[in-house]
């Protein structure tokens, strides 16, 4: 099977197109006949992966910037096939606290959510209008769910796209007409740039940037929401037991990220029994 919105001779815009997984995604849909539009930041990373994909069409664009995404998306109007598939993936990571570190934190947040929200306002009116199965996958991650602390600005960008992620699905099922989904990626830990040091070897717990998009189109042909990754070392089980413990923190009334607090470290070991 086959997503619809996945289709040969129609295009796929990709953010963070460069590397890692938004590369892998790239070269996937170009394996699947469609015409692959990459939006990076400009330099030779991007320059090669457009040149290695049949028909591949390089923008170099930072998410953030909402005149260049808007040229951006105009001229893929014009001279491309209508998207279908619209894969919002770009984002960083910049150490930051909760208390200073304030331009990490614009910066973060205007990338990791705001290139979310500007790439989304300018490709999906399109894709609702031109009337064919389509789709839009925006990523997320765990820690925008569960919160670890480390880095509260990466967190708090990701927990905004989970939350926009949500009411774009919403507000696409009941446009009259529409055939666009929204789905939200939740990729586990996967090998790539932004999580190791160029050029070193993948632990053995991780996943690679392709197996981490073969999962991701498997779900999306599921018609999944929540695309939650694995990987070699985090288990679907051992996800939702962290997931639910974190929701549990509201409806049982503990302190806040209580995973982490030294009274309930023993309790959240006992809630992973058997998995």
């Amino acid at each position: 099977m086959t997503h619809p919105a996945i289709a040969a001779g129609m295009t796929a815009v990709i953010t963070g197109a460069a590397s890692g997984i938004g590369l892998a995604a790239a070269q996937a849909l170009s394996a699947k006949g469609m015409r692959v539009a990459l939006i990076d930041l400009p330099g030779p990373m991007l320059d090669k992966a457009a040149a290695a994909l049949p028909g591949a069409r390089a923008f170099a664009v930072d998410v953030s910037d909402r005149d260049g995404i808007a040229a951006a998306a105009a001229t893929i109007a014009a001279e491309l096939p209508p998207v279908t598939l619209l894969f919002n993936n770009a984002g960083l990571g910049i150490p930051s606290s909760a208390l200073a570190d304030r331009a990490a934190w614009d910066r973060t947040l205007a990338v990791n959510f705001g290139g979310i929200l500007t790439v989304a306002q300018a490709f999906v009116p399109a894709m609702l209008a031109h009337g064919r199965p389509a789709a839009v996958i925006n990523t997320g991650s765990k820690q925008g769910i569960t919160l670890p602390p480390g880095n509260p600005a990466y967190n708090v960008s990701k927990a905004a796209v989970k939350a926009y992620t949500e009411l774009l699905a919403h507000d696409l099922r009941n446009q009259p007409g529409s055939q666009v989904s929204a789905h939200l990626m939740i990729p586990g830990w996967v090998h790539t740039g932004m999580t190791a040091a160029s050029g070193a070897p993948k632990p053995a717990g991780a996943w690679t940037a392709e197996e981490a998009v073969r999962f991701m189109l498997e779900s999306l042909d599921r018609g999944d929401f929540y695309i939650l990754c694995p990987d070699n070392d985090v288990t679907r089980p051992l996800d939702e037991r962290r997931i639910a413990w974190a929701a549990g923190d509201l409806i049982e009334n503990r302190p806040a990220l209580s995973r982490w607090h030294p009274d309930w470290a023993e309790a959240f070991k006992r809630s992973l029994d058997g998995v």
